[in-house]
């Protein structure tokens, strides 16, 4: 009978049931201030940064294509990428918007280059 009330009080956790959970509490807490709140934030800016979009914004998709946006729907845009060429994208695939056509911007060195130029390069 000792033997039982030994094994009895042996099996009981000593220091109560916080002090185990207080590490996995801490481990959560971190967990969510250092990848879940980050994230979070991000995704609130690419959606406001969506929602600005407008006609004439330059822009760079997720998979790295540069464009003009000619169009705008509920969930599309149409970028133009090349002279006569406009692809339709969702408007989740838009990456960055790079300068709008409201503020100004430093012109490209590629785009800036004049024919008079060229001619003397070649």
């Amino acid at each position: 009978m000792q033997t039982l009330l030994i094994l009895a009080q042996a099996q009981q956790p000593q220091g109560g049931g916080l002090g185990f959970f207080l590490p996995v509490i801490i481990i959560m807490a971190l967990m969510y201030f250092v990848m879940i709140r980050p994230q979070r934030r991000m995704q609130k800016e690419q959606q406001a940064m969506r929602d600005a979009m407008k006609i004439g914004d330059k822009v760079i998709t997720e998979s790295g294509i540069h464009g003009i946006i000619t169009g705008l729907k509920d969930k599309t845009a149409s970028i133009k990428i090349a002279e006569g060429v406009s692809v339709k994208f969702e408007r989740r695939a838009i990456g960055a918007v790079v300068s709008s056509k409201d503020k100004p911007e430093a012109a490209d060195e590629d785009e800036t280059e004049t024919t008079d130029e060229a001619e003397e390069k070649a």
